[in-house]
């Protein structure tokens, strides 16, 4: 049995402890993956832009088929309502969460009029600016938006993401950078991807292919705002081969430095220790 961490999870008009079972062996998320999320993080007493993911589970939750039955304000209520069920000093992740019960023509598509919603807190520590990962390509590309639901924070997309990191993991390494169709760097397994070269920092544009998240658009603007060059461009696999600096910026580490890009080791560079300097100053602001 997983030990799980303290977990609250708010459903069906009241908190319950642990790992609430949420789903049957009928319910269309369960086998259809119907299901879409947003997280969210609460850490040294603060929730940066806990607002604009909650806005984003919505739209999500639209982009899905699914109704969005809380206003954002309602989900951000919610949240800082769970807050007060942990230690002060806990850092936490917030997971708002809709999925259909039922489907439609033939069970296929999703049923919006059954749409069900859940949000989950749960202690996770934000890893340390020292924890650093290593990464390598793999042969799993991102969809296009005619082949997948890539404009949706939607649990459908992980598997993918997840090969790629299983076999990341094979050939000894700890993420995964996915490319589209073209070969152009899109992301990582699990955040989006920014590098450093002679002062430049540089991240791949936002194409339609994969969720330029929230803690990617922040950290673009508080770079730009503190001086730095900043770039959204197309990257390729030889651009993160030169660069001086890699790191990682998602919701749940927030900025992670890359310690290692195939056979290449990288020291944790004074960029990305100013790009998390710079998140933290944000937040507590």
């Amino acid at each position: 049995m997983v030990a799980w961490s303290q977990t609250w999870t708010w459903l069906d008009g009241k908190w319950h402890e642990g790992n609430v079972q949420i789903m049957g062996v009928r319910t269309h998320s369960s086998w259809l993956g119907s299901s879409v999320f947003d997280g969210a993080r609460y850490f040294e007493g603060v929730a940066p832009d806990l607002d604009l993911h909650c806005q984003r589970v919505n739209r999500s939750a639209l982009a899905m088929g699914l109704d969005a039955l809380h206003p954002a304000e309602e989900i951000e209520a919610l949240a800082r309502e769970g807050f007060s069920r942990f230690s002060g000093d806990a850092a936490l992740y917030i997971r708002p969460m809709y999925w259909a019960e039922e489907g439609g023509f033939m069970g296929v598509p999703p049923e919006a009029g059954s749409t069900r919603f859940c949000l989950t807190l749960y202690e996770a520590p934000i890893p340390s600016i020292d924890e650093g990962y290593a990464v390598t390509v793999t042969r799993y590309r991102r969809p296009l938006p005619e082949t997948a639901l890539v404009n949706a924070k939607a649990g459908c997309l992980y598997p993918n993401n997840g090969r790629a990191m299983l076999e990341a993991k094979a050939k000894g390494f700890d993420n995964a950078v996915l490319l589209d169709v073209l070969g152009n760097v899109c992301e990582l397994g699990t955040a989006n991807l920014f590098i450093v070269k002679d002062g430049v920092v540089m991240t791949p544009a936002a194409t339609g292919v994969f969720l330029a998240g929230i803690t990617r658009s922040r950290i673009l603007q508080l770079l730009r705002d503190d001086g730095f060059d900043v770039r959204e461009c197309v990257l390729k696999l030889e651009d993160l081969a030169a660069a001086d600096e890699i790191f990682a910026a998602g919701n749940y580490g927030k900025v992670t430095p890359i310690v290692r890009f195939e056979t290449r080791d990288f020291q944790v560079g004074p960029v990305t220790r100013r790009a998390r300097d710079l998140y933290w100053a944000f937040a507590h602001a």
